[in-house]
């Protein structure tokens, strides 16, 4: 009897503690003590993202304030040569010959040459070199030589893409040709072939190759019915393209304008500048007119990467000097920048935007979010991003120099 009374009297403390709260069972501490450390472990996550977070807008809206030399070396560069990026180098080429640095000044490759008047097409870190009405065009990139390509017909126009294919307007008399060859190799032979006349399709103005080698964009200009008319077409010469006449796969006219520029940004999109508009194309195998804009004033310069374009013209306002119009690939305005900078050259990379003359630099981002906007220490002619964020590489007279933005 007394064990029973002594479990009933148990039982009645048991249901005591229960009533009062704080008779939990085993597991239910154990569930309480793994949503305490669950809690804890997610506020910690959720301190180290905003800390992270924090950092990251910090970065990105940091102005600098110096341009600090890190190096310089000592570069040969000819008289009279011209400086050009080619990738994260710098190519450096005249009527003699063509040759790349590194950012160091280390000299990479070396190609000599006899030219009258040489043209330069670039894509990435691949460039061709020909002599205008010569017959070669020698195709390199940023680490070595490539090969070289010989035509039996003078040379008018080139354009290359990032895998050293390369397109050549051939002047044939009344028929111009346009001939796409490999310049990964030494050749006389083109892997494709298209004639143009003058009385059907008109002469083309500027020639532009996707970066994969595969679509060619044409802008013919010719007269119809006694005014001027342009028309931009595409060609392709991938597996889609074999199967129509031509290659033609899709092609936009423009009465009473003058397309003089066409240019692949990547190989999905490509834009066309006319002295009234300019118009964004969008497809990888057919491209498709996606966007278009009028143009009411004179374009004084056109720069672009793989990702945006800008368009640069005298400003009206007086506000500055100059304004340039950013536009993203698919043809959406992104901002119009305003700069008095008299500039040699304005860089696109990645969403920086690089603004110098020979003693000044401005640096800001594609949205007009100022970087930087000082002197250089020395005179530059040429300035090429490095693959350090905020690091460059500048061409002066004699040296190479490696400089960063503090």
């Amino acid at each position: 009897m007394s064990n029973v009374r002594d479990y009933l009297k148990e039982k009645e403390k048991r249901q005591e503690r229960e009533s009062r709260g704080d008779g939990y069972s085993f597991m239910d501490k154990i569930r309480t003590h793994r949503l305490t450390i669950f809690y804890r472990l997610l506020l910690a996550i959720v301190l180290i993202a905003a800390v992270l977070c924090f950092l990251v807008w910090q970065w990105k809206n940091k102005i600098y304030t110096e341009c600090v030399t890190l190096s310089s070396a000592e570069a040969t560069i000819v008289p009279n040569a011209k400086t050009k990026q080619l990738g994260n180098h710098v190519l450096i080429y005249s009527k003699d010959g063509a040759s790349c640095v590194d950012e160091k000044g280390n000299a990479l490759w070396n190609q000599t040459f006899e030219m009258q008047q040489p043209i330069l097409a670039a894509c990435e870190d691949v460039a061709a070199i020909a002599d205008y009405n010569g017959r070669m065009i020698y195709v390199v990139n940023s680490a070595e030589r490539l090969g070289t390509v010989k035509t039996n017909l003078p040379i008018r126009n080139i354009c290359v893409s990032a895998n050293g294919v390369v397109a050549a307007v051939l002047d044939d008399g009344d028929v111009t040709r346009i001939l796409l060859y490999n310049g990964n190799e030494n050749t006389e032979t083109s892997i494709a072939d298209s004639k143009i006349s003058m009385d059907k399709s008109g002469y083309p103005v500027s020639v532009s190759l996707s970066p994969n080698g595969k679509i060619l964009a044409i802008s013919y200009l010719y007269a119809d019915s006694g005014s001027m008319k342009t028309s931009v077409e595409f060609l392709n010469f991938g597996e889609v393209g074999k199967n129509v006449s031509d290659n033609y796969v899709s092609g936009y006219d423009y009465p009473n304008e003058i397309v003089p520029y066409v240019q692949f940004m990547n190989s999905g999109a490509v834009f066309a500048v006319s002295d009234e508009r300019i118009v964004f194309f969008e497809g990888v195998e057919k491209p498709e007119s996606v966007a278009s804009h009028l143009i009411g004033e004179e374009i004084q310069g056109i720069y672009y990467n793989e990702s945006y374009v800008g368009l640069v013209f005298r400003n009206q306002t007086g506000e500055s000097v100059y304004k340039m119009d950013v536009y993203d690939a698919r043809g959406n305005k992104v901002h119009s920048l305003l700069f008095d900078i008299e500039y040699t050259d304005i860089v696109f990379y990645n969403d920086q935007i690089i603004i110098y003359d020979d003693m000044d630099l401005r640096v800001c981002t594609v949205k007009g979010n100022d970087k930087y906007n000082g002197e250089l220490d020395k005179a530059v002619s040429l300035i090429v991003p490095t693959t350090v964020n905020y690091r460059y590489a500048a061409v002066t007279g004699s040296t190479v120099d490696t400089f960063e933005l503090k």
